[in-house]
């Protein structure tokens, strides 16, 4: 079932449940790529600034789509080390995956500042967007890379989630935000009518509204 026609209107959607945290302690924080045109809106709205933040999932070594874990952009990783047991796996075994990942990191955030320095987060209220989450690990790593800069909360805010990751979020954050919580999940796009890939340009786009 479609709850949400496209990015924009779930960002327009977001933004209502956001409107009481519009003030100047606040910062916008989105997850490229599809996270950007969701934020958009919200930013808009409350009048912050927006920043993005990039974690990069790390898949099976044999399974790419299979997230055993995220990477944030200082290198810190966060596991499930329950399904590395289960595979067999040893953290060694994704060393060369994180490196890989740790590059495309630093390509993306060079290409989507454009030269612009990071946004100073440390003691403003974080309010972290994406466009869905399924396991919920890339959003895991930008909690723990946030938290590492020094935001004085954060608010965890997306269209849809399923429900153990909802929980799972909720315990890492001081609040979260999600319009739709499925009783049945199989992939964040199934909720959407139009759920179209960015691309980096769409993405440099939006976030030089914002300079």
């Amino acid at each position: 079932m479609v709850f949400f026609a496209n990015r924009q209107e779930a960002g327009k959607r977001l933004a209502e449940e956001l409107k009481e945290f519009g003030n100047n302690n606040a910062v916008v924080v989105a997850v490229p790529r599809g996270g950007v045109a969701v934020a958009e809106p919200v930013a808009e709205r409350l009048k912050i600034p927006l920043e993005v933040v990039v974690p990069r999932k790390i898949g099976m070594p044999d399974n790419p789509e299979l997230a055993v874990g995220a990477l944030s952009p200082d290198g810190s990783v966060v596991l499930n080390h329950q399904l590395l047991w289960w595979y067999g796996l040893d953290e060694k075994e994704l060393k060369p995956l994180i490196e890989k990942e740790l590059g495309e990191i630093k390509r993306r955030m060079e290409l989507y500042r454009q030269g612009r320095k990071p946004f100073d987060v440390r003691e403003k209220h974080a309010i972290l967007v994406d466009d869905g989450i399924a396991t919920g690990y890339t959003m895991f790593a930008a909690i723990e890379f946030l938290k590492k800069k020094g935001v004085s909360e954060i608010t965890a805010a997306v269209p849809v989630a399923p429900s153990d990751t909802a929980m799972e979020l909720s315990k890492r954050v001081h609040r979260t935000v999600i319009l739709h919580i499925p009783e049945v999940f199989y992939s964040v796009g199934q909720f959407y009518g139009n759920f179209d890939q960015l691309t980096d340009e769409e993405v440099i786009n939006i976030l030089e509204k914002w300079k």
